[in-house]
């Protein structure tokens, strides 16, 4: 177990354990819909993130990777189609996650915070570039 969890109740550890999917699956879905593309770059990322992340995360991305791809499909099957109402639900899971993240020790609050941003930003880029290229595979002359 990781010691900064041990204060939290199960349902918490289980929110943060599950927080890299919940924010993938949010910055992923705003085109309503999530291909096997997105999902297949999402568990990439957090694969890598067990050995690339801040090392107070390392322990943390490496229990959140033996269930990802699990819970990533558990949340996508809760939350399709993904309409605004799907992902207003989604953004109250984060306002949770953000709860929980206060109760723990601001160091690893903030790191893991930061950590999850930019796991957000980095499917929301990846995402919006796959879909400008399908879109407009070829450069637009002026």
């Amino acid at each position: 177990m990781i010691s900064e969890f041990q204060k939290l109740t199960p349902k918490e550890q289980s929110l943060l354990f599950s927080a890299p999917a919940i924010v993938s699956i949010l910055a992923a879905s705003a085109t309503g819909e999530i291909n096997e593309w997105g999902k297949a770059d999402a568990i990439r990322l957090a694969h890598i993130k067990t050995f690339s992340a801040h090392p107070m995360l390392i322990q943390y991305y490496q229990e959140v990777e033996k269930d990802f791809e699990r819970n990533f499909e558990y949340l996508v099957k809760v939350y399709s189609p993904f309409n605004d109402s799907s992902r207003e639900l989604l953004g109250i899971k984060v306002e949770k996650i953000n709860a929980v993240l206060e109760k723990l020790d601001p160091e690893f609050a903030v790191t893991l915070h930061t950590s999850l941003s930019a796991y957000a930003d980095h499917v929301k880029k990846a995402y919006k570039g796959l879909v400008v290229n399908f879109l407009f595979p070829f450069p637009i002359l002026e």
